[in-house]
């Protein structure tokens, strides 16, 4: 197991689990989540284990949805065909909300899936103790309010609350999955993250770009000294803007001493992002390399495709910098890395989100599958809450008037890169 460390101005230094966000804040963090990815197989093992049962708890289900993609997976095979899928069960669903467009109900109904009340009686199936031996939580998507900062309040506080409380209560823990990022801003998601370390629950999350398929197949060499970095992607800087940036992170930790935080962030716009090339602070051969790799009718010049978008400046801890061009008139994700010493930069693009059963969430799945039948994380949690993190803070400069924001409590998050073996060419039927 590779050792990582996490340290935060706000740390405690408190001992025991916490329930409450009071006492969670007060508990002390013992950084130990962060753990290189297993060999994970895309073939079916020749010893297939019992099913383990998971809780599934979710916002909202509706066609194609996250709860779609991944629950829809266990229940009815990589492919939503039938076929073969994870060695997981889902014995009862807790679901938030409810919509007219939802499937959620009918699709416990078909697979005799109890539809529970409470969180609590999710994870328990009604016999007194923790009954499952694996929690989902897809706090994603849905109908939910926005702050004034423009980010959406999804529950993954609230759901993660009731889901730590019930451990407690019954004294048992197992592994937690919580998708895309911990929580909207910084406060909830540390917290979050100190109450997982502190009850020694497994925990995973984050992003499916990072087991995307990618065009050329680019990892970046392990221990590689990287000069800059730029990831492309689109859409809400908040919703869409931590899938770009965990799309960037998977590459960027596996640079020469691993990750070690970051010093600051800075998001601008219109002309501003102009006169910031003229600054040096970003380059265009790197935005061309990405562009380069994606498909023709998909590429064009920053001029004509920021329109309303952003770019978010990042000035890591070991001084490597890094750009996220959140292009307003885009559909793709893409990155660009200059390695010292390399006059040419590496770059590739990353597809398989509209592909026919949607096989990305297979990968994503499988590694989810590996944590609950381990009890280990397939990969590290830290850069998930490393990623929220950038992002909250991009989303607080834009609103603070583009202000450059100084980060201290994301410039001591340590830990070594995850390593990811889904091949990365053409996608193909179960994954």
């Amino acid at each position: 197991m590779n050792k990582v460390r996490v340290t935060s101005p706000d740390c405690g230094n408190g001992k025991g689990s916490a329930v409450s966000r009071r006492r969670a804040l007060q508990a002390g963090g013992l950084g130990l989540l962060g753990m290189t990815l297993p060999r994970l197989s895309h073939g079916e093992p020749q010893d297939r284990p019992k099913p383990k049962p998971v809780a599934a708890i979710t916002t909202s289900w509706y066609s194609t949805s996250h709860a779609d993609v991944l629950i829809g997976k266990i229940l009815e095979g990589y492919d939503h065909l039938g076929g073969p899928g994870p060695q997981l069960t889902v014995p009862a669903l807790f679901l938030d909300q409810v919509l007219s467009n939802d499937i959620g109900v009918a699709k416990a109904k078909q697979y005799n899936v109890t539809l529970a009340k409470t969180i609590e009686e999710c994870i328990t199936l009604g016999t007194g103790s923790v009954a499952v031996e694996g929690v989902l939580i897809i706090g994603e998507l849905g109908s939910y309010p926005r702050n004034t900062k423009g980010q959406i309040v999804y529950p993954r506080p609230r759901m993660f609350e009731d889901v730590v409380a019930t451990f407690e209560k019954y004294d048992k823990v197992v592994p937690v999955f919580n998708d895309k990022h911990l929580a909207y801003n910084w406060h909830n998601a540390k917290w979050i993250y100190d109450t997982a370390v502190s009850m020694r629950i497994p925990f995973m999350a984050g992003s499916s770009l990072p087991v995307f398929y990618r065009d050329p197949p680019l990892w970046l060499p392990m221990g590689c000294e990287v000069e800059e970095a730029m990831v492309i992607g689109y859409s809400d800087l908040d919703h869409y803007g931590f899938h770009t940036m965990e799309a960037l992170q998977c590459q960027l930790e596996r640079r020469k001493g691993g990750e070690t935080g970051v010093k600051s962030v800075q998001t601008l716009t219109g002309d501003e992002v102009w006169e910031a090339e003229k600054q040096g602070r970003w380059s265009r051969d790197l935005y061309d390399a990405i562009m380069a790799t994606f498909p023709a009718e998909s590429r064009g010049r920053a001029e004509d495709k920021l329109g309303s978008g952003e770019f978010v400046f990042i000035e890591y801890s070991d001084g490597t910098k890094a750009t996220i061009a959140n292009l307003n008139k885009n559909s793709e994700w893409g990155i660009a890395a200059r390695l010292k010493g390399q006059a040419k930069p590496l770059a590739c693009r990353y597809y398989g989100l509209y592909h026919e059963g949607f096989p990305v969430f297979a990968n994503q799945l499988r590694a989810i599958e590996k944590m609950i039948l381990t009890g280990k994380p397939s990969y590290p949690v830290e850069r998930t809450l490393l990623s929220g993190g950038i992002i909250d803070s991009a989303v607080t400069s834009r609103f603070e008037f583009h202000r450059r924001r100084e980060t201290p409590h994301l410039s001591n998050i340590h830990y070594a890169p995850g390593d990811y073996p889904f091949p990365a060419g053409q996608p193909r039927r179960g994954g």
